[in-house]
């Protein structure tokens, strides 16, 4: 008995997907054959398609399981302890000075090791 109504439902989302991809072809080529409209009525109307598009995936098993995966995401950001303004400051400044530190060691290297091999193989810099 729950294999028929598995078969359904995996029919009826191939249909849904079907349906969202040809709604989103249409909105691409609706797009670039009203190259002519005004471009506030042709972006209103893709917004409109991909949000149809977006309600018919979510009703789909996939769609479904995605919005639960966004809804637990949400709630896990919530939980982050973001640093301060001074504590992002500080670390920035860090890293800015490593990276300046790195610089100039991998500049100071590559002069040593042009001379050294404009030394050993005798053409000039």
């Amino acid at each position: 008995m729950s294999v028929n109504t598995e078969n359904t439902s995996n029919a009826m989302d191939s249909i849904k997907w079907v349906l969202v991809i040809g709604l989103l072809g249409a909105a691409v080529a609706g797009n670039y054959m009203y190259g002519e409209l005004s471009v506030l009525v042709r972006a209103v109307t893709v917004v409109a398609i991909v949000a149809i598009a977006g309600f018919i995936a979510a009703t789909t098993a996939k769609g479904s399981q995605f919005l639960g995966f966004a809804k637990e995401s949400r709630l896990e950001v919530r939980k982050v302890v973001w640093p301060t303004r001074q504590e992002a400051t500080q670390t920035t400044l860090i890293v800015l000075a490593a990276t300046v530190v790195a610089a100039l060691v991998l500049w100071g290297l590559d002069g040593i090791l042009v001379r050294l091999v404009s030394l050993v193989t005798g053409l000039g810099v």
